[in-house]
């Protein structure tokens, strides 16, 4: 850290400091409110989807308890064909947002296979729907979880440390200052005593003569 100056250009220079610190802080202020509440937001989305799913797998379970004993090979029988997930700025940060998501259903006998196997076909491409909304749903509160703690320190660098210093510097510069134009002052007062002294004298010395 470069040593502080005592002078009045110094001066100068931190009072514009700190002007500057000062407004730009309620915008960093503002931007870490708003990234705390979409915080919130994303957060809630994201258990909401989970819960979703799990709700889904759960119905699954319900409306097709055969599953767990069918010899059926159903692997394979959706398959994910596109995935358009497109790009979100939020408050100045980048979120991906799900846009769509197409599958591909294996050819199957309606005739040859259990009816079942056509709801269990719908119930597989919205399991694989949520998953991806989850899996979006967690890394848009990473995303956003990492911008407001930057944005906090940010925050607090201005409002506990720069504006703090800053202020004590100016505050230190003035008193430095002060105490010079004192201390000149005081010698401008005895260098013109003595100036005054030996005028006396001089024309004392004349006098005599």
């Amino acid at each position: 850290m470069a040593k502080l100056k005592l002078s009045k250009q110094s001066l100068q220079k931190q009072r514009e400091l700190l002007k500057l610190y000062k407004r730009l802080l309620p915008s960093l202020d503002l931007k870490r409110r708003q990234l705390t509440l979409e915080t919130q937001k994303a957060v809630q989305e994201y258990a909401a989807a989970q819960s979703a799913l799990d709700t889904l797998d759960t119905k699954i379970g319900v409306e097709l308890p055969m599953l767990s004993s069918s010899e059926m090979d159903l692997a394979g029988l959706v398959r994910k064909t596109d995935l358009k997930v497109r790009e979100q700025n939020l408050v100045g940060v980048k979120l991906p947002i799900l846009e769509r998501v197409e599958f591909e259903v294996a050819d199957y006998s309606r005739l040859a296979t259990p009816a079942w196997v056509d709801v269990l076909v719908e119930r597989l491409k919205e399991a694989a729907e949520e998953r991806f909304r989850v899996e979006i749903g967690r890394e848009r509160v990473r995303i956003l979880e990492q911008a407001t703690r930057r944005i906090t320190q940010r925050v607090n660098l201005f409002d506990k440390i720069l504006i703090p210093t800053t202020k004590k510097n100016i505050q230190r510069i003035q008193i430095f200052l002060g105490d010079a134009d004192r201390a000149a002052v005081v010698t401008s007062k005895i260098a013109k005593g003595k100036q005054a002294e030996q005028r006396e004298l001089s024309l004392g010395g004349g006098s005599r003569q």
